[in-house]
This record gives C-alpha cells, sequence and structure tokens, in this order.
C-alpha cells in the first residue's frame, strides 16, 4: 500500500492465501485505487472482495480492467507507454518481462508496471519482471524516482544482482524489495542482498509484512 497526497494506492493484494500475512486483517484495507500488474493468482487473490468492499477504483491493462469490469468492479485501463492523470498524480504504465493468466484460465493481457508520479514523490512498481533495457527509459523521459519497487526473489523473476542492475538502470538509489521470501523457491539471504545494494550505494529495504516506511 503506497500513500500519496492523501490517497492510499493498494498493489497486487496477494494477502488472504499468504501465510506470511496471518496478521493483516484484510477487512481494514480501504484503498482508494487498486493498481494491477499482471493477473497471477498471487497477485490477484483479495483484488476482488476489496474493490468491491471499499469502491476502490482499478488500474491495470485493457484485458484485467475488462474482465474485473464483468464483476462489476469500475476501472481505467492502460496499455504500455501510455500514461493518465488522477486525483493523487500520474501514472504510466511501463515494460515488465514475465507472464499473465487469470485464475480461472483467462488471458490477462502483457505484464507491466508502474511508474506513479505524485506532486512530491515519484515511484517505480516494476511488478514481477526480468532486467530490461527498458528500465533505461525511465529516467530518460524525465522520472526522477525517489524510490523502486523491485522484485528481488530470482527464480520466478529478477533476483539481487539483476535487481540491482535495475536500480542502476533507473538512477534510483533507494530500493525496496518485493516478492521475495513467499514461497521456498524465492526465499533470500537477507544479511548478503543488503550488503550487495549496501556496496554499491544503494539503500535496500526488505520490508516485514505490515512494516511502514516513509519516503
Amino acid at each position: 500500500m503506497l500513500e500519496l497526497k492523501g490517497f492510499q494506492l493498494l498493489f497486487d493484494p496477494f494477502i488472504t492465501p499468504n501465510e506470511l500475512a496471518t496478521d493483516i486483517d484484510v477487512d481494514l484495507l480501504d484503498p482508494d485505487y487498486i493498481l494491477l500488474t499482471h493477473g497471477h493468482e498471487d497477485h490477484v487473490a483479495d483484488l476482488e472482495s476489496i474493490a468491491k468492499r471499499s469502491g476502490a477504483k482499478l488500474i491495470s491493462n485493457f484485458e484485467l480492467v475488462s474482465y474485473y469490469s464483468e464483476k462489476g468492479i469500475e476501472g481505467h485501463p492502460l496499455n504500455h507507454g501510455g500514461m493518465a492523470s488522477f486525483p493523487f498524480g500520474k501514472v504510466k504504465y511501463v515494460t515488465a518481462i514475465h507472464s499473465s493468466v487469470l485464475p480461472d484460465g483467462t488471458y490477462g493481457g502483457n505484464p507491466g508496471g508502474f511508474v506513479v508520479q505524485g506532486k512530491e514523490k515519484t515511484i517505480y512498481f516494476a511488478g514481477d519482471t526480468a532486467l530490461t533495457y527498458d528500465m533505461k527509459l525511465i529516467p530518460e523521459m524525465g522520472f526522477n524516482l525517489d524510490a523502486a519497487i523491485l522484485p528481488i526473489g530470482d527464480n520466478f523473476t529478477m533476483g539481487p544482482e539483476e535487481a540491482l542492475k535495475a536500480a542502476e538502470f533507473v538512477q534510483c538509489d533507494t530500493v525496496i524489495g518485493v516478492h521475495f521470501d513467499t514461497f521456498p523457491y524465492i526465499e533470500i539471504d537477507h544479511a548478503e542482498t543488503k550488503n550487495s545494494f549496501q556496496e554499491k550505494g544503494k539503500k535496500l529495504h526488505l520490508p516485514k509484512v505490515g512494516e511502514e516506511i516513509e519516503l
């Protein structure tokens, strides 16, 4: 969850099936917007219940917004390279190298990431992705990032080495790691990983579930 200009933006809600998130009460989450990078179950598990209860607006690609609109969830569709304005700022939909299918087998469109540009802060949420040279376009397009939220667990996404290179590509010294430790495949050595970032002058946060970070 990202709080920006008084608005709450929830990314890829995977909570109730997540054994690491048993202390999180989904019914207390009241986002204004839900940003969805792709359709895999470990990103959409709680989307429908949270959106219908809170009235949150979905921001995602055309296919996923169309899919959830049939379930009564209002959304704003984007596609790669596109940007739109919202009350909290602007959102640009950027490249992610991954796959995307919904739990029921429905095609989920091409996966993506988001650059969220608020009045005071600009955040890159990479989604599930491999390292890609397209990340270099983010600073080239004038985005000065305050933080990059990068997958770091390897196996299904970038690992620590690639995530560190991604931080260099997007020219950001503050990184928040995601997509690690949830499954045995993506467990990482926290101390070793943090040290590798520190050696390159980067600050890596590996937050515990429910932990708050002020940027």
